[in-house]
């Protein structure tokens, strides 16, 4: 299991910069929104997907939708669809809600929504529901070695 000082030893150690912060619990991005005051398009979410053969993150702005038809093709896998809230942590090592743009166990690929781009930074989870992990788009990508495509 990951948790919030793993994330971070993670980052320093890749010497990112990044921000956490703290927030009332929430699982779903439009809550932690409304509870943050940040808007919603610059609060990510890290969807963990299942293919026939692995586990996959796509990383989205939180005011899309993720379209896993096109993901699929950009894959190139017949099908994708979003992992049960059940298995999450089994695959990205973290809870609904707290799944950071970065950093997970069982995952073997990622693919970032090239919207996330037109931000300085932008927040996703940050390893518990009380926390948003505040961090440069272009780092997610290097991080990950994502794929940025239009999947929304």
């Amino acid at each position: 299991m990951l948790d919030q000082g793993i994330l971070r030893e993670y980052l320093e150690k890749k010497d990112i910069w990044y921000k956490i912060h703290k927030k009332e619990s929430t699982v779903h991005t439009a809550d932690a929104a409304a509870k943050t005051g940040i808007p919603l398009e610059r609060i990510t979410k890290s969807l963990v997907c299942l293919t026939d053969s692995k586990a996959i993150v796509a990383i989205i702005p939180g005011n899309e939708r993720l379209d896993t038809k096109k993901l699929a093709r950009v894959i190139d896998a017949k099908k994708v669809r979003i992992c049960p809230f059940k298995k999450v942590h089994e695959f990205s090592g973290y809870d609904p809600g707290a799944t950071p743009p970065c950093c997970y166990e069982n995952v073997e690929r990622v693919i970032m929504d090239k919207k996330i781009l037109e931000f300085e930074t932008t927040f996703g989870g940050g390893g518990t529901n009380q926390s948003l992990l505040e961090i440069k788009p272009r780092d997610i990508v290097k991080l990950n070695k994502a794929l940025v495509e239009d999947i929304t």
